[in-house]
């Protein structure tokens, strides 16, 4: 029961964050179009008194200069990846790429390799067999496979409908 349970939290956790980034882009335009609608309402009213608005000038200045940085910043940041990459062989690139799924990987061969030596143990010190598989294979250790199955097979869903 507990292994549905995880398997069931490990597939709707993969979903979260795009659950999460859709709520919180709702909000955000709705946040800015509030304040274009204010924003509007004080230029008309500035206008009508004659001020020009100097802050509002330098407003987009310090915008631009924000954007041109950081415009800067990434494609320096990209030419450093570049860089780094150029004189790499093929398999370190797929390394780089692949960080999560191998620890994933090591994880579950990590588990796999304690199961089998507890096993061992149990059946060498004289344990029998059901009892051997109710200690090492517990509920607790199958809840945790299922949450990771469910997470990686659940985000290729949630990339899918993406």
């Amino acid at each position: 029961m507990l292994s549905i349970l995880s398997g069931i939290l490990g597939f709707a956790t993969s979903g979260l964050p795009s659950v999460l980034d859709f709520f919180k882009q709702k909000g955000d335009q709705k946040h800015e179009r509030e304040m274009a609608k204010l924003d509007m309402e004080r230029s008309l009213a500035m206008a009508e008194k004659g001020f020009a608005s100097q802050e509002r000038i330098e407003e987009f200045r310090t915008d631009q200069v924000e954007m041109e940085t950081y415009a800067q910043e990434r494609v320096a940041l990209y030419e450093h990846d570049a860089k780094m990459s150029q004189n790499a062989s093929a398999w370190v690139l797929n390394l780089r790429a692949s960080v999560r799924p191998i620890i994933t990987y090591i994880f579950v061969f990590l588990l796999l390799f304690t199961d089998v030596v507890g096993m061992i143990w149990a059946m060498k010190s004289g344990v029998d067999f059901a009892t051997a598989m109710e200690l090492v294979f517990s509920d607790e250790e199958m809840a945790i496979v299922a949450s990771i199955i469910g997470f990686w097979f659940g985000s290729r869903h949630w990339d899918k409908r993406k």
